[in-house]
């Protein structure tokens, strides 16, 4: 028998960018300016340990989350806060791990003097950095290579993007919900509730599916997740993006976010202070 396999730690061809693997979680990491070596290991460092951690409580963060819910871990602790907004809602910790995952490899890299930009890229869901002056530009899952700019001067930090065809189960319909936060747990967790409220319940064209049936240890038990969304009239399309505004809308006037994208299908829903540039030249997700 062989034991749990370490973290891989490996840079990229590029030689810029540091790859981190270990189990599910994979991590894309670059940080710029004369302290980014120093930054990237201590990435590495922190990253040896997260999944360990993860496992430790894994039973409870796959529960429904509750309210002052006291976790050990760093990352636990930033799941519970990055959820806890959206109580009484159904939401467990799991809506937010990428994006918590993401806040804590970069929050250990930034005691490092002499860095300009770092971004932490969770599948997607990405941390990022900025000193003064600076700014970073992220391609978001969208049609037309749609791009999310991030100014120093902005009060945002985080990056996350949601919907039924990404890589964790959706309620919803949304293709994809992308939300901009001051942190990547809270626009994960958004994301998340804002994609499932894109909906349709009952219509005959999405076909769903028990959670458990297709993943038996999905946090989302027996509740039915979107599998397959056919052809809808304009009206319906319009519909469900308006619950989906809704939502976001919502969180946007508390202040728990800054901002989101909402598509599905042909339309879209720009809600908040978000900068989206649509590019078609095919340059890197970050830049």
């Amino acid at each position: 028998m062989t034991g749990p396999q370490p973290a891989v730690a490996r840079m990229l061809p590029d030689g810029r960018r540091l790859h981190l693997h270990h189990g599910p979680i994979d991590l894309i990491i670059e940080a710029f300016g004369p302290g980014a070596g120093q930054a990237l290991s201590i990435a590495e460092l922190r990253f040896a340990t997260v999944l360990e951690e993860l496992v430790c409580e894994l039973d409870q963060l796959r529960k429904p989350c509750r309210k002052n819910h006291k976790f050990r871990g760093a990352i636990a602790q930033r799941m519970q806060k990055g959820t806890e907004y959206f109580l009484p809602e159904f939401i467990t910790p799991m809506a937010c791990v990428a994006g918590s995952v993401a806040d804590e490899v970069l929050a250990a890299m930034t005691v490092v003097d002499d860095i300009d930009k770092i971004y932490v890229n969770n599948g997607g869901d990405t941390a990022i950095y900025l000193s003064p002056g600076t700014s970073m530009k992220a391609a978001i899952a969208a049609p037309g290579k749609a791009e999310i700019t991030i100014r120093a001067s902005d009060d945002a930090r985080g990056i996350a993007t949601s919907g039924w065809r990404g890589r964790s189960y959706s309620l919803g319909i949304a293709d994809s919900v992308s939300v901009v936060a001051s942190t990547c747990a809270r626009a994960d967790a958004a994301a998340t509730m804002i994609a499932n409220a894109v909906n349709l319940p009952d219509h005959n064209n999405v076909e769903r599916a028990i959670a458990r049936d297709l993943s038996p240890d999905t946090d989302l038990g027996n509740i039915l997740v979107t599998t397959e969304v056919g052809e809808l009239s304009k009206i319906e399309i319009t519909s469900a993006l308006d619950k989906g505004a809704k939502l976001a809308q919502s969180c946007i006037n508390e202040k728990a976010i800054k901002g989101a994208i909402l598509f599905l299908k042909n339309q879209n829903r720009q809600i908040g202070e978000v900068n989206l540039i649509h590019n078609h030249s095919g340059e890197p997700a970050i830049a």
